[in-house]
């Protein structure tokens, strides 16, 4: 496996995204089950986020602590990466939240842009580009690739669900991009879909299926 590649494993986590599989679960439990696995894929995430050494005055004494260095972002593709940003928000409330606007052209199978707006400061930042579904990689691709122009430097890609096809297509496009998830599914069919993937991830948060 690509050191640029790390499929969290943890029993929670695979729990939640069994749920979000299951056709029968509603879209308000299908939305917390996106929260909560967002949640742990943030906590995997953050995990070499640098820190730097504070003095902090507690009630009794002075002591040395430890915060975070940088600046996160958070950067939902729009709409079901939406799903995903107040489980990292509960870990980094700091982190500024920006937001690109991306949908599939059915028949083409290709990225189009619908909105972008990007938080100040990119440069310095980590940014966490987050997607519940990884299929071809298009819209990833896309999304990575408007970051970049936007000065961003420190970029992770954090989804749920991949294909391989859209594994090998941001390794490409973005060799220095880490990309994480929960699970590499077997492939993607005709319409692009991932299978067995767990449908469209917009639908199922948003209720609009």
């Amino acid at each position: 496996m690509s050191p640029k590649l790390t499929v969290v494993e943890h029993p929670v986590l695979a729990d939640r995204l069994s749920v979000m599989r299951d056709r029968s679960t509603t879209h308000g439990n299908f939305r917390q089950a996106l929260f909560e696995a967002a949640a742990i894929m943030a906590v995997e995430v953050a995990r070499d986020l640098p820190v730097k050494e504070v003095e902090i005055d507690t009630p009794l004494e002075t002591t040395t602590g430890l915060r975070l260095r940088d600046e996160v972002a958070v950067v939902p593709v729009l709409r079901a990466g939406l799903g995903m940003v107040e489980g990292f928000l509960r870990l980094v409330p700091d982190a500024r939240v920006g937001h690109v606007g991306i949908y599939r052209d059915e028949q083409e199978h290709v990225p189009i842009d619908y909105y972008e707006r990007l938080p100040p400061r990119l440069p310095t930042a980590r940014v966490y580009v987050l997607d519940p579904m990884l299929a071809t990689g298009g819209s990833a691709v896309h999304a990575l690739e408007k970051l970049k122009q936007g000065g961003a430097k420190q970029l992770e890609l954090v989804c749920l669900v991949a294909a391989p096809q859209g594994v090998e297509a941001v390794q490409a496009a973005h060799p220095d991009v880490r990309i994480w998830t929960a699970a590499i599914d077997r492939e993607l069919d005709e319409n692009a879909y991932i299978r067995p993937g767990l449908g469209d991830a917009g639908d199922r948060v948003f209720g609009t299926a």
